[in-house]
């Protein structure tokens, strides 16, 4: 028997190929039970969204399903239903480290010079604008004059389809008036007269469409053009970009990732996301139904939509008239997968 051993510096090159054959063998064989302690340990991250947002499911979902964990993240859910302006605070100040929400609730405040960037993004589709036949109302021309109902006057479908307005010839300040009634009263104020359209996201719009008879769809945000563009992002603030690229990029691969999940596994999201609504299962594979979670575009892809975007709010005056949207979305901006 030979008196070699690993310390031994007469070990041949062939000893020493042989040890690490068997050494390879046996962690292999020990993989399963100990994939914890050979792991990489798992990296904090708090991450904010809207948990009554069905849009953003993938959140959730890459909670449940390990993948935050596969990516080398330890992420906390943060649910935060405040304003646009203080969730971004939220992360620019470091109190949450990124966040998933709506492009069109972030342009402005991005404009207004807050130390966040956008990163990556999760699917396409979020807000409709309805019609009530009773009113006339079942074209966007046929607006002219009307009242739409929102919940919130800076929403993003307030945003969104004031660019379809005026696309569609109409100025949408003068044309068209804008309404705020409570989200479970948008209904009841067709019905009523006190407005002929309602601009809003499901499954609130769902619930109402199925109580008030003579709702027409009119748009949504993947209506012609927008068929193929985001709508919701992720963001990071820009110290923790500065700081630990590889972990916001570890993020953002984790969203495509349960982003294609939604896709392709409606039925099982919905039973992941069915605990944080009161919508049943059959509405929240339903409005899962309506987005495109295989669209989520990043780098000089989120790029290019971002410029479009800030063109279109730039047609309504909702970003200054001097922001020139090419620097714009290149400012605010960051490709962390490249």
């Amino acid at each position: 028997m030979s008196t070699t051993s690993p310390l031994n510096p007469a070990w041949s090159r062939r000893d020493w190929l042989r040890a690490a054959g068997a050494a390879t063998v046996a962690g292999a064989s020990g993989a399963i039970g100990h994939q914890v302690l050979a792991a990489q340990p798992l990296r904090p991250l708090k991450l904010a969204w809207n948990a009554n947002a069905i849009c953003l499911s993938a959140a959730p979902v890459a909670l449940q399903r390990g993948i935050f964990e596969k990516h080398g993240l330890q992420v906390e859910l943060v649910n935060f239903a405040g304003s646009t302006d203080q969730l971004l605070e939220t992360i620019a100040t470091g109190k949450a480290d990124a966040a998933l929400g709506m492009m069109h609730r972030w342009i402005k405040p991005l404009e207004a010079g807050l130390d966040v960037k956008l990163v990556g993004s999760s699917h396409g589709g979020c807000v409709r604008l309805v019609g009530y036949a009773p009113a006339g109302t079942t074209s966007l021309k046929a607006l002219k004059g009307k009242t739409i109902a929102v919940s919130d006057l800076n929403s993003p479908g307030k945003n969104f389809f004031s660019v379809l307005i005026t696309k569609a010839g109409l100025d949408p300040e003068r044309d068209v008036n804008w309404r705020q009634f409570p989200a479970d009263m948008l209904g009841l104020a067709l019905e009523k007269g006190e407005a002929h359209a309602i601009a809003d996201s499901d499954p609130n719009l769902l619930f109402i469409e199925r109580r008030t008879k003579g709702i027409v769809d009119l748009a949504t945000n993947l209506s012609g053009e927008y068929a193929a563009k985001t709508c919701c992002v992720v963001g990071a603030g820009g110290k923790l970009l500065k700081s630990d690229r590889p972990l916001v990029a570890s993020l953002v691969r984790a969203i495509n990732e349960a982003s294609v999940f939604v896709a392709d596994n409606p039925n099982e999201t919905a039973k992941i996301y069915q605990p944080y609504t009161k919508a049943s299962l059959d509405d929240v594979r339903y409005v899962l139904g309506t987005l495109t979670h295989r669209s989520h575009p990043h780098g000089a892809a989120l790029t290019k939509e971002v410029e479009f975007y800030a063109r279109d709010f730039k047609l309504v005056n909702v970003l200054k008239p001097s922001t020139d949207p090419v620097r714009f979305a290149k400012h605010v901006v960051v490709d962390v997968l490249a």
